[in-house]
């Protein structure tokens, strides 16, 4: 008997995750390419994104090219600025001006030569990021990554975005439904039909009946009313990790309309959370991201009071807008003819901006290893839960460094988050290696790593963490390379501080003339 082709992909839920992951699949097998793989996009007119803001990685510049966006126009439309990385303030010892920078753009001479062991040896008082990238200088003086005359999605220094969320999910919307072929149903789902073997027949909706689908794509969200209230694939919680699962978010006008708009996003660390800051062209986005068993709702909300009144904001504004959320990742992510993508499939917090780009790679390995025929579903399916685990591993591990690394001891919350029992295992060993060699590509041998090595050295070094190298020395140290790259580097700074324009200059100018395409 011949297996069932896999025509009709059915995507419940919008937002960012459901209408990203839709562009992604219809641009990936157009009809006009003869592919007879049709998509749906239903979702509830009830149900509100959280928009709260947003920030990227770099690679979501190739993912709006693979679906056919203009860069211009998606900076008009979704309010977006370019970001450049993020800055830590006061998660080294409390003190906020002690900060440091996790830049986009990799150090300089990156695999040439030991950068980190030559800085230590003859740099010691320069702070890591500063001597190897040129990107930290760029986010202090507030430059934009490239020049009025840079192509679309080119740039002089690497970046991603910050954009406005739901404006985000508005403008994929319109361009997956006029460009790309999806079909949009607004409607509430009321029962989910199965077949005879056990997967989704179709989602049942209150006026138009059922949706029949081959595939289905749960992005409803952290309810993910198809994997587990259908399928009831629990969440694998995290808190005893990262105790974070409250937030407060405001939206905050700027003091003048010529106000400077930051390059990076400002993580500023907090007795019981961290606090960010987003600059986008209109408003920033500032929340405070914070462990419910380490504080309540009264005391967090005048801690981001407090944040406001130091950075100059309103002294009237909204009142904040309360968030929850179960720190945690499903135990399987694609179950028979179901997969879940966005909150559905989990959430850690926003630290280091993952959400996304964790919708980007899911919605990119969907389109790309999408099975002819249902017969080979559950081979798909395997590798997709493989590859998701290790990669919520890996960014868990990531975001724990950072409390893991600090020195702060002036609330049960850091003391708590230095607990052995709160270290993921595979990170404590990594941290012993690394106490006598740098982080390297051996430590993350797969291709598409969440975050590399570099990422971990900007890290770790700006959080002060000590390697020592002993009396051994490598061929592969090259201290006479690797200073010639911190020379490198500083002309490289100096060069763009002198041709790059401030943010808001160069977003006015796109506003107004756009961009050259490439």
């Amino acid at each position: 008997m011949k297996s069932r082709e896999i025509q009709h992909i059915v995507i419940v839920g919008g937002g960012s995750a459901g209408w990203l992951t839709a562009a992604v699949i219809a641009a990936a097998h157009p009809r006009a390419a003869g592919s007879n793989l049709s998509v749906t996009l239903l979702e509830s007119p009830d149900v509100a994104p959280i928009g709260v803001g947003e920030g990227t990685w770099p690679s979501m510049r190739e993912t709006l090219q693979r679906i056919g966006v203009l860069e211009s126009d998606f900076v008009r439309a979704c309010d977006a600025a370019f970001k450049q990385g993020s800055r830590f303030d006061g998660w080294i010892d409390g003190v906020d001006a002690h900060r440091y920078y996790h830049p986009f753009a990799a150090p300089h001479g990156y695999g040439e030569a030991n950068l980190a062991a030559n800085w230590r040896a003859a740099y010691p008082q320069a702070a890591f990021a500063d001597l190897v990238s040129y990107q930290p200088a760029l986010c202090m003086e507030g430059r934009a990554p490239k020049q009025p005359g840079t192509p679309e999605y080119a740039g002089v220094a690497n970046y991603g975005y910050h954009l406005d969320a739901g404006k985000f999910g508005e403008f994929l919307r319109a361009h997956a439904c006029a460009r790309l072929g999806v079909r949009h149903v607004r409607d509430h789902v009321v029962a989910i039909e199965s077949t005879p073997e056990g997967d989704i027949a179709a989602v049942r909706t209150r006026e138009q009946g059922p949706i029949k689908g081959d595939l289905f794509v749960d992005c409803t969200g952290s309810r993910a009313l198809l994997l587990n209230g259908h399928f009831g694939v629990p969440l694998r919680s995290q808190k005893h990790l990262l105790f974070n699962d409250s937030a407060m978010a405001v939206q905050v006008p700027y003091a003048a309309e010529d106000s400077p708009i930051a390059s990076p996003t400002v993580s500023s660390a907090r007795a019981a959370g961290w606090v960010w800051d987003i600059g986008l062209p209109t408003r920033r986005g500032v929340g405070y991201v914070y462990s419910s068993a380490h504080t309540d709702d009264d005391q967090a909300q005048r801690v981001l009071q407090d944040y406001l009144t130091l950075s100059g904001s309103p002294a009237t504004l909204a009142p904040p807008r309360k968030l929850s959320f179960e720190p945690g990742y499903r135990e399987r992510f694609w179950e028979r003819n179901c997969v879940a993508v966005g909150q559905a499939a989990g959430f850690i917090e926003p630290l280091e901006a993952s959400a996304l780009a964790m919708v980007e790679l899911s919605a990119a390995m969907i389109a790309d290893t999408l099975p002819a025929t249902r017969d080979t579903m559950a081979l798909a399916a395997r590798s997709f839960n493989d590859t998701f685990t290790y990669r919520w591993e890996r960014v868990i591990e990531f975001l724990k460094l950072h409390y893991v690394l600090s020195k702060r001891r002036d609330s049960d919350y850091w003391v708590d988050n230095q607990a052995a029992s709160s270290i993921p295992e595979r990170l404590q060993e990594s941290l012993l290696l690394w106490k006598h060699r740098p982080p390297s590509r051996h430590d993350f041998p797969r291709i598409e790593e969440i975050f590399p090595a570099a990422s971990y050295q900007y890290v770790l070094y700006g959080m002060g963490f000590e390697t020592a190298y002993g009396e051994v020395a490598r061929d592969t140290d090259q201290p006479q390379l690797a200073d010639r790259y911190f020379r490198e580097t500083a002309a490289l700074t100096r060069r763009m501080l002198g041709g790059l324009p401030a943010n808001r200059e160069l977003l006015e100018h796109i506003r107004r003339q756009g961009m050259p395409r490439g």
